[in-house]
């Protein structure tokens, strides 16, 4: 019997996550010098100077392990947020919080409540537990459908999870709205609130996720250095939760899994005020210019509280923005044959996005 007889039935029927096309190998597929890559919602800023010059500083020491309770960075985090230390959960990107939760609370039997679309390793870390994933749809607005959310809890529930703002659809759910899920869900789940994109959220009834973790014991909010500082490379995430819930995710942590130059490049970022206002800056700019052209062309542009924008082209978009250069995020995957997620990139990129959509439509109505 090959190994294929032997592994786990729910790991075999697996999909796996598809990250968006890089800019090599675009260039290599059509021979293009000059793309721009407005697909995984990085920052177009770069990193934040500050965390580079950490990092330099600290190449000299890779040979040595990492510190693998993150003292310095959870010492520096514990008190910008107001939190105990032994509140807070370090990993490999927020993904890996996500799957300590499931390893934690999902098996075999179990389910998962979350919105769809929403974030693509939701029902991944879920299914690669044995549990079931209960994918409840979004609303006609594609917000957060909280009250069919909590329908779809059941028996076999033991994890919620809430993406505000939502990716890839950039839209949010406000505190009265919240407030009135988060009250009636039952003590003995775990509430997951994914907060990746906080750092851009406007709305001013934004929800106060960290109040929650105060009130409500099993309440975890996740969040990540990947997209406002601009570390998605370095992959560091983190999860705020009450000491009981996080000591059940620290024992199901791997040691060292957050690497040096991640953790001080974090660290060091903590500090860097002057660059998270300038992407805040710049993003907001970018998500007013492609809402006003990108509706100006008759194109569909949902509002958003994150770093993308949900713009809805028409079918086929996708595939005449890679002959353009322009790679944007297809959402076919997720339900949405019609729509792409636009990163917002630095002004001349969002430019070149908007010219390349204008010669699409104009090609179409010659």
């Amino acid at each position: 019997m090959s190994v294929a007889g032997r592994v786990k039935p729910w790991i075999a029927a697996l999909q796996p996550y598809v990250p968006g096309k890089p800019i090599e190998e675009l260039e290599r597929e059509l021979g293009l010098t000059d793309v721009v890559k407005l697909a995984s919602n990085e920052n177009p800023l770069g990193p934040s100077p500050k965390a580079l010059a950490a990092v330099r500083a600290a190449l000299g020491g890779v040979h040595r392990y990492p510190d693998g309770a993150c003292f310095r960075l959870r010492d520096k985090l514990s008190r910008r947020l107001d939190v105990a230390p032994g509140q807070l959960v370090f990993g490999c990107g927020a993904d890996e919080i996500l799957e300590l939760v499931a390893k934690a609370f999902l098996g075999p039997g179990d389910e998962c409540v979350f919105a769809w679309p929403s974030f693509a390793m939701y029902p991944i870390v879920t299914r690669g537990m044995g549990a079931t994933p209960v994918a409840v749809p979004l609303d006609a607005q594609l917000v957060h459908d909280l009250d069919a959310i909590a329908q779809a809890i059941g028996a076999h529930t033991r994890v919620v999870i809430v993406c505000n703002p939502n990716n890839p659809t950039g839209t949010s759910v406000g505190a009265e709205a919240f407030e009135r899920f988060a009250t009636a869900l039952p003590e003995d789940l775990v509430l997951v609130i994914d907060e990746a994109y906080v750092d851009f959220a406007r709305r001013p009834d934004f929800p106060d996720a960290l109040a929650w973790v105060r009130r409500r014991p099993g309440t975890l909010v996740m969040r990540t250095f990947s997209k406002s500082v601009g570390l998605a490379g370095l992959r560091v995430g983190y999860g705020i939760a009450d000491p009981e819930l996080a000591g059940f995710l620290e024992r199901a942590r791997h040691p060292f899994n957050v690497n040096l130059l991640a953790e001080v490049a974090a660290a060091a970022a903590l500090d860097d005020h002057e660059h998270l206002e300038r992407t805040r800056r710049l993003n907001a700019e970018g998500i007013e210019l492609l809402t006003r052209e990108l509706g100006a062309l008759g194109i569909e542009v949902w509002p958003s509280e994150a770093n993308f924008v949900l713009a809805r082209p028409g079918p086929g978009a996708y595939e005449r923005l890679l002959r353009e250069g322009v790679i944007v995020r297809p959402l076919a995957g997720f339900g949405l044959p019609e729509h792409v997620r636009i990163s917002i990139g630095l002004p001349d990129e969002n430019e070149r996005l908007v010219k390349a959509l204008r010669r699409m439509i104009e090609e179409d109505a010659r």
